[in-house]
């Protein structure tokens, strides 16, 4: 089993989502054959692009999700109640509150769980706790393979 997982950007521009999904969906061809599972805090942006590419690939979902709130944080309600309604696994972190440490909690679960890990990424260096940047530093410090994506045209809104 394939078991890979996701950090990217949440605010996407124009028409990187369509790039980004083209990216993500070119990384995951080169799995065929092997059973999916892609694991995912399904944040907006690059998480739920990731989530709903892993459905259509007829994987399985596994959701870490932050905080007891976190739901209410998201701009993209409708997608990410959809896509938790179709998570074969979802995880929830010990906090109420959706904050830097909550994230920085879930983002590492998410690098626990996967072999291998895919950054929808601009290659800028770490704003916050927890961020895009972060979690490639800490994914490639513990040796976990990364595969940074940022398509030619993509931008961050």
């Amino acid at each position: 089993m394939a078991r890979i997982g996701i950090t990217g950007h949440a605010r996407l521009a124009g028409d990187t989502a369509a790039l980004v999904a083209d990216a993500i969906a070119a990384e995951l061809r080169k799995h065929e054959g092997d059973k999916l599972c892609g694991i995912t805090c399904l944040c907006d942006g690059a998480d739920q692009i990731f989530a709903q590419a892993v459905i259509e690939r007829g994987g399985d979902l596994a959701v870490v999700l932050p905080a007891d709130d976190y739901r209410e944080r998201l701009v993209d309600r409708d997608d990410f109640d959809r896509l938790l309604g179709k998570a074969a696994h979802v995880s929830r972190m010990p906090f109420r509150h959706s904050d830097r440490r909550a994230f920085k909690a879930a983002s590492e679960e998410v690098l626990r769980q996967c072999e291998l890990l895919l950054a929808v990424w601009d290659g800028l260096p770490s704003r916050k706790l927890g961020d895009t940047a972060d979690v490639v530093g800490t994914a490639r410090a513990q040796g976990l393979p990364v595969v940074v994506l940022w398509p030619a045209g993509a931008h961050r809104a």
